[in-house]
C-alpha cells in the first residue's frame, strides 16, 4: 500500500511517498481502510513530534471504515498518511451519518485536546470570556465552536484580519488582530477590567507573559503548543501568586494508552453529542488529494488556512 513517512532534513520536515506492506490489527485493535485524514501543525514542527532521526510513518488521525464491519469511523492513529491504518479499538470513534470522511478526519485529535483544555482541566463554564490566541489554527477554531456551544464568549487573536471576520461567523465575539504580544488590554477591555477566566496559548513564548496579564482573578492558562518555536518567556510569580492563577499543560506525549482511552469517553460523553445534533460542524478550510500531500503541507505552512487541511484518499 502507499503511505507517507516523516523525517528531518536540513533543519525542516520532509514528507515522503513508500510501498510499505498493509499492516495487520493485534488484539483490541482494528484495521481501518483511510478515506481521509488531516494536518496538524505539531507534526511538522521539528523536535515537536517529529525529531531527528529515522523516518517514521506519518499522520495522527483519519476517518475511514473498519475492515471486516464497515464501520464509518473517525480516530487517533500512528501513520494516518496511508490507505490502510491501526487504530486502538478504544479509539474508533462512530462517525456521525450526516459528516463526511473530509469533516471526520479533522476531528478527534483537535477536539480532544480542546475537551481535555476547556473540559477536563480548564473547567469552562457559561458566562465565562475564553481568550485564545493564534484562534485560527485548527485548535483555535475548535475551542472557539467548543465554547460558544458551552455558553462562553470567545476573544481571539490573530494577524488575519480575513481569518478573523471568517471566524465572527462562527461566533467570535471580540477579534484582535495581531502578532505581538499587545492584547491584554483589549482583553481587559472586552471584559470590564476582569480579565479571561480561561486562555489558551497556541502560539508559545513569545506571547506567555502577555497571557498571563490578560487573566482575571483564578484564571487559568493551557499550555497546548509553541509554533513560534519558543520554549521560554517571561514569568511574573507575583501576579501569578496575587490572581491565583492557574497553569497546565496539554498534552498525549506520556500519556499512556489508557490514559488516552479514557480522554476519549470523556470526548464521545460530552462533546460527540454536540456533531451528532448538527450544533458544531469541524472547520475544513481545503482538501487536497493524498497524492498533493507535499502541497498539503507547504500550503499548512504558508499559514493562510483557518481551521483543517485535509488530505482525501
Amino acid at each position: 500500500m502507499k503511505a507517507y513517512y516523516i523525517r528531518v532534513e536540513g533543519g525542516r520536515t520532509v514528507l515522503e511517498a513508500r510501498e510499505v506492506a498493509q499492516p495487520v490489527a493485534g488484539p483490541g485493535q482494528v484495521l481501518v481502510k483511510v478515506r481521509a485524514a488531516s494536518l496538524n501543525r505539531g507534526e511538522f514542527i521539528v523536535g515537536g513530534l517529529t525529531k531527528p532521526g529515522e523516518a517514521k510513518p506519518a499522520g495522527n488521525e483519519a476517518a475511514g471504515e473498519v475492515v471486516g464491519t464497515g464501520q464509518r469511523v473517525m480516530g487517533r492513529c500512528a501513520g494516518a498518511y496511508a490507505e490502510y491504518a491501526v487504530m486502538d479499538a478504544r479509539e474508533a470513534i462512530p462517525l456521525p451519518d450526516h459528516l463526511s470522511y473530509e469533516q471526520g478526519a479533522a476531528i478527534p485529535l483537535t477536539f480532544m485536546v480542546v475537551h481535555d483544555m476547556l473540559v477536563e482541566q480548564g473547567r469552562l463554564k457559561a458566562g465565562e470570556w475564553l481568550l485564545v490566541g493564534g484562534i485560527a489554527s485548527g485548535v483555535g477554531v475548535a475551542a472557539l465552536q467548543v465554547a460558544k456551544a458551552l455558553g462562553a464568549k470567545v476573544i481571539g487573536t490573530s494577524g488575519s484580519d480575513q481569518k478573523l471576520s471568517r471566524l465572527r461567523e462562527l461566533g467570535l465575539d471580540v477579534a484582535v488582530c495581531t502578532r505581538k504580544p499587545d492584547f491584554a488590554g483589549k482583553v481587559l477591555e472586552a471584559t470590564g477590567g476582569k480579565g479571561a477566566n480561561l486562555a489558551i496559548n497556541t502560539v508559545g513564548g513569545s506571547v506567555f507573559a502577555e497571557m498571563v496579564r490578560s487573566l482575571a482573578f483564578e484564571g487559568r492558562l493551557a499550555i497546548v503548543g509553541y509554533v513560534d518555536k519558543q520554549l521560554h518567556g517571561e514569568f511574573d510569580l507575583e501576579t501569578v501568586h496575587v490572581n491565583r492563577l492557574k497553569i497546565f499543560g496539554v498534552s498525549n506525549k506520556k500519556r499512556t494508552a489508557d490514559m488516552r482511552a479514557a480522554t476519549v469517553k470523556g470526548f464521545v460523553a460530552d462533546l460527540l453529542p454536540l456533531f451528532a445534533s448538527r450544533r458544531i460542524t469541524p472547520l475544513v478550510d481545503r482538501v487536497f488529494p493524498f497524492d498533493r500531500m507535499a502541497q498539503a503541507q507547504a500550503y499548512m505552512e504558508s499559514d493562510a488556512h483557518a481551521g483543517k487541511i485535509v488530505v482525501k484518499l
